[in-house]
């Protein structure tokens, strides 16, 4: 098993565990995704908190585990998102190498893709 499938997989068992312990066992896979999206919202919101991007103060360190952290949290629901998609690690792969290809493409103004000509 690599390193995704394993990720998948205890993300699922958390899932799981969540959805026994608070008996949420009725809620459909759409209503998830949307649960999983506003949670992934609020981590992303966390870790904007962690870059500095309020120019209207004085900066701060960086706390560069915070920052680490808020990033593996958004992975969390991401992970929770897929699962809910029926997205297992070798799809999302092959899903993965075609979209990068077709974004090189579109860098290099070789898509069938409007607006990404390059001049």
């Amino acid at each position: 098993m690599d390193r995704l499938e394993h990720m998948l997989s205890i993300q699922k068992s958390l899932n799981d565990a969540i959805k026994d312990k608070r008996n949420l066992h009725d809620i459909d896979p759409m209503t998830w995704m949307q649960k999983y999206t506003l949670a992934m919202l609020s981590e992303m919101a966390e870790l904007l908190d962690e870059v500095n991007f309020k120019w209207w103060k004085n900066e701060k360190p960086v706390d560069e585990a915070a920052l680490k952290e808020e990033i593996v949290d958004i992975f969390h629901f991401y992970l929770s998102m897929c699962l809910a998609a029926g997205l297992d690690a070798e799809e999302m792969y092959q899903i993965y190498l075609r979209k990068n290809a077709e974004n090189f493409a579109r860098q290099e103004g070789k898509s069938k893709k409007p607006g990404y000509a390059v001049e």
